[in-house]
């Protein structure tokens, strides 16, 4: 077993952290079906036990790396927000830029490969509707308009398109896509 550099009895959230980031780059390089239980054990330098501690199964496992991703993805979306002084649309255009370019949620991230599993996944797709459901009443008063939800569903349209043929970077034909989104955030309907 490789030396994890941590004491694990003593840092249980550094284990756990370790954890999800291993899972997370097998996701990236070998899709879901990869994150098994011995290879995140075996990546983070923990027993399978020392996995079932913090996750009580496989299932839990994958449902954590979710509920992490979507964290990330918040606090990208919220720096985002932060930044942006033009109210109406905020959400939408850190929504769009997330999902084009993002660190969490963009095209090259772990999130390309769990994305896949949400649509056949019940738990998973319960975690990412409650989150954005979440998003949409938080930002009610400056994001929904149906303009601004049609700016959204291309945006995932586009994100799917490009998860599901393969591409290793964002062309310039999809970098248009993108910069025509952000623009129809600041057009009233």
């Amino acid at each position: 077993m490789p030396d994890s550099g941590y004491t694990r009895a003593k840092q249980p959230e550094q284990v756990r952290r370790a954890l999800l980031d291993h899972a997370a780059a097998i996701a990236l390089d070998h899709g879901v079906s990869g994150v098994t239980v011995q290879a995140v054990a075996a990546a983070a330098g923990v027993t399978k036990g020392g996995l079932f501690h913090h996750f009580g199964s496989k299932q839990a496992l994958i449902e954590g790396l979710f509920a992490d991703l979507l964290a990330r993805v918040d606090a990208e979306i919220d720096n985002n927000i932060e930044q942006d002084p033009r109210p109406r649309g905020r959400f939408t255009r850190a929504y769009v830029n997330a999902v084009f370019t993002g660190k969490a949620f963009g095209f090259a991230t772990p999130w390309a490969a769990l994305s896949m599993v949400v649509v056949t996944d019940p738990s998973l797709r319960r975690l990412w509707n409650d989150w954005i459901k979440a998003r949409l009443k938080r930002h009610r008063a400056t994001d929904s308009a149906p303009d601004l939800h049609v700016v959204r569903l291309a945006a995932d349209g586009a994100w799917l398109s490009y998860v599901t043929t393969g591409q290793t970077r964002m062309s310039a034909d999809l970098r248009a896509v993108h910069d025509r989104l952000i623009a129809q955030t600041y057009r009233r309907a």
